[in-house]
């Protein structure tokens, strides 16, 4: 069982301000529990809670804490291991040991939370909880707070919720080095990838060398891997499909560290070891888009802003290759770059690869200033308020062809005035290409994470390749 990743101390100042932003009331915050894969006894591997581990550290399942905003108590509940699972699991510290680890001063049976909920309800106090994500913790409040289950999420607390994301969403010195070791594992998983990748060597081969890369030096990989030949697919899963000549290879993974941090990269290489002159055009565009980003993210910046400069460098560049035409600003307003580039620039990474997103992106991506888009494309977008030190963000951007998208637009002439479809047909065969690096915004501008960047530009990476 692995130690906290900081000392009490520092969770007990994370409580102490998760206290004061949310003001009065009790807080309810409940860690994971095992979860069965095909039967009881045979569960997938542990993963604690990340607002859990924030704030209590402790990485054992079936543990709640609790505070008391108003009487300033705190308790980490759970029961004790007996001899019986002893036998099979190990020791385990009691939970009166790890509340002490992590600063709680008043321990307890699982059970006692319901004493806890049923008095502060007798008082008329307020229960605050976050919009649960599992099924049995939501049958756990359901039952604690009388609420059916499906409506747990529009009734959690928001007030809890912009507190969590205000403390969540910049990270400390010690957070920042923590990622920085995920990111060293990352960059061995995808230069694997990348010594690995000829003819022949199967899409499933790739993903599994770079998890058994993560296993080894951390937890795990922080998102299933997306190892394929249809860059074009979002979320293409490795198949046992032999890699073609010819063909480009999107790779998009990241690890996490025993401490639950994570890293988040994608790179795109041909599968002969040299670009063709198609494949060369699109991929420099991506790389252009990709490293604006780096030159101009910084404080104060609206993401949304950024995402769509972004936008226009793309359609500009595509202007250039006769695929899209037209003025740039009236395209890029209109949505037919979207044709192109379906998602959001990126997102922010933490102890969650998509940093708090079960809170909803509502409150982590946007604010009073910045309201999400309805336009697709620019919908997919998962952040756009404007960026604070501490922050850390991916950078994504791709180009991809979807036949059936194209397909679809094109028979409804959809931005025909934008889009050379004669042109843009000719490349239903390409596939897709991304390039995504993680950065950190500093005081100043931002700077990319890793000590050692996974090769990205072309000759860098076809020297690499070789």
């Amino acid at each position: 069982m692995r130690t906290m990743l900081f000392d009490a101390l520092t969770y007990a100042q994370r409580r102490a301000r998760l206290r004061d932003l949310t003001g009065s009331g009790i807080i309810l915050l409940p860690g994971n529990c095992q979860a069965p894969c095909n039967y009881p006894n045979n569960a997938y591997t542990f993963r604690q809670d990340s607002t859990f581990l924030y704030y209590f550290g402790q990485n054992r399942e079936g543990l709640i804490g609790v505070i008391d905003c108003d009487e300033n108590r705190e308790w980490l509940l759970g029961d004790d291991i007996d001899i019986e699972d002893i036998i099979w699991t190990g020791f385990v510290p009691s939970v009166k040991e790890l509340a002490a680890e992590c600063g709680v001063e008043n321990s307890a049976p699982y059970d006692h939370v319901a004493t806890i909920v049923k008095n502060a309800v007798s008082q008329g106090r307020r229960i605050h909880f976050l919009p649960p994500y599992r099924h049995d913790l939501m049958i756990m409040l359901s039952d604690l707070l009388g609420i059916h289950p499906l409506k747990l999420k529009e009734n959690a607390s928001a007030q809890l919720i912009d507190a969590v994301v205000r403390m969540r969403s910049v990270k400390s010195p010690g957070e920042i080095e923590e990622i920085e070791r995920a990111m060293a594992i990352g960059y061995r998983m995808h230069t694997a990838a990348m010594k690995h990748c000829r003819p022949g060597v199967t899409e499933k081969q790739i993903a599994g060398i770079m998890e058994g890369i993560a296993m080894a030096q951390g937890a795990k990989v922080s998102f299933n891997s997306i190892v394929t030949m249809h860059g074009e697919i979002f979320h293409g899963d490795p198949s046992p499909a032999p890699l073609e000549p010819g063909r480009l290879l999107l790779v998009d993974a990241g690890a996490e560290t025993v401490n639950n941090y994570c890293s988040d990269n994608t790179r795109t290489m041909p599968v002969s070891g040299k670009f063709t002159s198609r494949q060369l055009d699109i991929y420099s565009i991506v790389e252009a888009c990709h490293d604006l980003v780096i030159e101009k993210a910084g404080p104060d910046m609206k993401w949304m802003d950024m995402h769509l400069d972004v936008c226009r460098l793309m359609t500009d560049r595509l202007k250039e290759l006769g695929l899209m035409r037209g003025n740039t600003d009236d395209a890029v307003a209109a949505g037919a770059h979207a044709l192109f580039l379906q998602h959001g620039l990126g997102h922010m990474m933490g102890m969650d690869v998509h940093d708090m997103e079960g809170l909803g992106q509502i409150h982590v991506g946007f604010d009073d200033e910045v309201r999400p888009s309805d336009q697709f494309g620019t919908n997919c977008l998962r952040l756009g308020r404007r960026l604070q030190p501490g922050f850390v963000m991916t950078d994504e951007p791709g180009i991809y062809f979807i036949p059936v998208l194209i397909d679809k637009w094109k028979s409804e002439h959809k931005y025909s005035e934008f889009l050379n479809y004669d042109k843009i047909t000719e490349f239903t065969d390409f596939g897709g290409i991304r390039i995504e690096d993680d950065i950190l915004i500093t005081e100043s501008g931002c700077r990319v994470l890793g000590e050692q960047i996974i090769p990205y530009h072309p000759h860098d990476l076809e020297t690499f390749l070789a």
